[in-house]
């Protein structure tokens, strides 16, 4: 695929999302506005001190100064919406300026993409129809990802600038560039510090393949490289310096971390992210439901604060709560499968990436609080596979779906309901044909099972719209329908990441790989 090409591509998507300015958006919104004002207005002593609005500055510093950039731009537009007191401020040219700066950063994402595609499109053959090539199909999976575009230009965040981070660092690992990748990816954790789920594979990789002489010729370590060492720890260490340095030496770094790292906002996310603690949760619901029923003990309120919807920590009714400790060693647990892949497989693009989006799957599965938003981190790593696997293909086209439907319930108003269900529908149309004529398959991509698996979400989707309404339960159980689809949804992550671990195990003992 030629620069142009893309280039047309993502124009195009940028027209749409310039459709989406006027559109509902979540308190993120306020978020990110509040954070403008208070590095605009406040010295840098007091960015991770300022409290007037409860949505406090918990990003890293480099973030920080990110919103700092655009709080010059922000002037032209409305300086109003630089005064921190101005809660919940929103007039037209702010959210047309805050919109624009989403759309803007993007510009990263799609340098990431170009990169990416640039680099592996030689290893996949060309078929005669030129809309179904291994590049094209690549490019339009990133660029029209339906859950960057519900996620960053309804909802408001800006995960497409960070991706583009991401895969610029990708592009540098796939040319061996260790140093430079590993450069990325530390500006990247000092920008959003949910990209810490990734460090085990790439500290494991950088370690065995960069650090250890010859290691990269086969699956054993080989002699120790000090000064390859030293090089990824200079790159790691002078990024923190950068970004944290300032706060060091103001002697705010306790500060600074508590806000990063808040321990008092409970296991899940408000409704839940799709993942084993949603599984969990809905469990213990169950469980006290019955227990209730058939007066086997007293309980005395069975609508706990884990089902009301809030960021809070709560306790368990019937089960017993689950502490970080409990979330930590699960998630490293979980991280066994990765470890294997990287000390058993010799060196190839395709082993770290696999190792990406084992270390994905796990953090979201098993982490603390995890957002619903970081089901991303599996989806578009998961989706440079897809173009060259066919068994990738398959899991990427379940997960796709199952996982950008469980970020529907973001978008909560019933005005968002018929786009978010399209733009869903459109990626998954092209996603199955492209992909199907890519692998050269005769039948479906996706099995007869997952199918109807998806058929469940139809009727979640359904029972979310209007299934309250007809019972009269509206009052009564608000939050039974996002704890259907969270609870639905993490079963087929779950599925999906079980299927993933076997995939990568048993291509152990393959010597050669497609993306290499």
């Amino acid at each position: 695929m030629m620069l142009n090409d893309c280039l047309v591509s993502f124009a195009a998507v940028t027209c749409l999302k310039l459709l989406f300015i006027p559109l509902y958006r979540s308190t993120d919104f306020e978020v990110h506005r509040n954070w403008m004002a208070i590095t605009h207005q406040k010295p840098i002593s007091e960015w991770y001190l300022e409290k007037t609005s409860q949505w406090t500055l918990d990003y890293p510093p480099l973030f920080a100064w990110f919103e700092y950039i655009l709080s010059f731009a922000a002037e032209f537009f409305d300086p109003r919406m630089l005064r921190i007191s101005n809660l919940n401020y929103g007039s037209l040219q702010t959210v047309f300026f805050m919109r624009l700066s989403v759309i803007v950063s993007d510009i990263v994402y799609f340098y990431g993409v170009n990169r990416i595609y640039n680099l592996v499109k030689s290893k996949k053959g060309k078929t005669n129809d030129p809309w179904v090539s291994a590049e094209v199909i690549l490019a339009m999976l990133l660029l029209w990802n339906p859950g960057l575009l519900l996620v960053d230009h309804i909802h408001f965040q800006y995960n497409g600038f960070l991706s583009g981070i991401l895969f610029i660092s990708f592009a540098d690992m796939y040319q061996e560039k260790y140093v430079r990748a590993a450069f990325w990816f530390s500006i990247l954790i000092n920008l959003k510090h949910i990209y810490l789920y990734l460090a085990p594979a790439y500290f494991l990789f950088l370690l065995k393949h960069y650090c250890f002489k010859y290691a990269g010729k086969n699956a054993s370590f080989g002699d120790f490289s000090l000064p390859n060492f030293l090089k990824l720890a200079s790159v790691g260490i002078s990024t923190v310096f950068l970004s944290f340095g300032p706060f060091i030496y103001m002697g705010q770094l306790t500060q600074v971390l508590n806000r990063l790292f808040p321990v008092k906002r409970g296991l899940t996310h408000s409704y839940w992210a799709p993942n084993v603690w949603a599984i969990y949760n809905f469990i213990d619901r169950m469980l006290s439901y019955i227990v209730s029923y058939f007066k086997i003990y007293d309980l005395k309120d069975l609508r706990t604060c884990a089902t009301r919807g809030l960021v809070q920590e709560c306790e368990h009714t019937i089960l017993p709560s689950v502490s970080t400790k409990v979330t930590l060693f699960m998630a490293i647990l979980s991280l066994i499968p990765m470890f294997i892949l990287i000390v058993k497989k010799p060196k190839s693009f395709k082993v770290f990436l696999d190792s990406i989006v084992l270390c994905s799957f796990s953090s979201f599965l098993f982490g603390y609080h995890v957002h619903e938003k970081a089901i991303l981190l599996i989806i578009l790593p998961l989706t440079i596979s897809a173009v060259f696997h066919k068994e990738e293909a398959n899991l990427y086209a379940f997960l796709s779906v199952v996982g950008n439907f469980s970020l529907f319930p973001l978008l909560h108003q019933e005005g968002e309901t018929l786009l978010k269900i399209s733009l869903l529908l459109l990626h998954m149309v092209y996603m199955l044909s492209s992909l199907g004529q890519l692998h050269k398959l005769k039948t479906s991509i996706v099995s007869k099972a997952e199918v109807i698996y998806w058929c469940g979400l139809v009727v979640l989707q359904l029972f979310y719209s209007f299934g309250l309404r007809v019972l009269g339960l509206e009052q009564k159980l608000p939050f039974l329908p996002l704890m259907l689809i969270s609870t639905y949804c993490a079963c087929g992550v779950v599925y999906a990441w079980i299927r993933f671990c076997y995939l990568c195990l048993k291509n152990i003992s393959t010597k050669a790989d497609k993306i290499k």
